[in-house]
């Protein structure tokens, strides 16, 4: 049962990576973290490619591949750009759900692009229900008054909506192509996104004043997602896809618990409500989806 183990960390991982990428970006601007925690999940998905020994197959991957793979990194590094903006302006227990929407939009648009159809009426009844979870965790009232009540919104539903398409390009640059290593090409992709959108902005002088505190919960962060991938790949080798797919996608429980326990930020009854929702929602779409 160590597929279990593996999938229960996978998804402890993964929500660390919220708080500790938000500990990370209290002072220190959201682009510059993105950029330097994406060369720590660079190293980490290389590190995948050879314990599974698929480096020599790099030559193999097809044209069609390599450019959805790329433009599905570039996605991605969008997504990750627009989450920690989302991260930095507001609470992780309102971002964090509006994030995990990509889920309801990436199974509209498989169902558009790919016409998976099977179990259709459960499939889109559980997409309502997860969609009316986020509604719900949406308040309005905003945990710290001085913040902008709605800067982070944006920021989190870009991110929600990069995510879903990043699910719709990597489906397709996949095919034909070992998974550790279509994730190691997308992620170069994800690094040369996140370092241009510093050096565009003219942020790259900020990288001299980070703080020191700051700098190690950033690393921390990227470790936290090379280690959630880690254990996501062993629970999905070695385990049923159905029980650890589910388990994964429960992270937003770990980041909410947490995000409760070190910010202090609580959930009203509404919001509790809506948590419990997205949870039935995911995973009635892991199990019968």
């Amino acid at each position: 049962m160590l597929w279990l183990a593996a999938a229960a960390l996978s998804a402890l991982f993964a929500g660390l990576t919220s708080i500790l990428a938000k500990l990370g970006i209290r002072k220190t601007d959201s682009d510059v973290a993105t950029a330097l925690r994406t060369v720590i999940v660079l190293g980490f998905s290389w590190i995948m490619v050879f314990v599974v020994g698929s480096q020599g197959t790099i030559a193999s991957i097809g044209a069609k591949s390599a450019v959805f793979l790329v433009l599905s990194g570039l996605s991605t590094g969008a997504s990750w750009l627009c989450y920690f903006k989302a991260l930095q302006a507001g609470d992780v227990n309102k971002v964090v759900p509006v994030d995990k929407s990509s889920t309801v939009i990436t199974v509209l648009l498989a169902v558009i692009c790919f016409s998976e159809t099977r179990n259709l009426v459960i499939k889109l009844a559980a997409t309502a229900v997860l969609g009316a979870g986020i509604l719900l965790m949406i308040e309005k009232k905003s945990a710290d008054p001085k913040k902008s009540r709605k800067s982070w919104l944006p920021y989190a539903v870009g991110s929600a909506l990069f995510a879903a398409l990043t699910s719709i390009l990597a489906k397709v640059g996949i095919t034909g192509v070992e998974s550790n290593l279509g994730t190691a090409v997308r992620t170069g992709a994800v690094l040369v996104t996140a370092w241009l959108a510093v050096f565009l902005k003219g942020k790259a002088s900020l990288l001299k004043d980070i703080d020191k505190k700051e700098l190690g919960f950033i690393a921390l962060s990227g470790l936290a997602t090379g280690g959630s991938w880690l254990c996501y790949y062993y629970a999905v080798q070695n385990g049923p896809v159905s029980v650890v797919a589910p388990v994964d996608k429960l992270s937003v429980l770990v980041s909410v618990i947490l995000s409760y326990f070190i910010f202090g930020e609580k959930l009203s009854r509404r919001a509790l409500l809506g948590l419990i929702l997205l949870s039935a929602g995911t995973l009635a779409l892991a199990i019968w989806g």
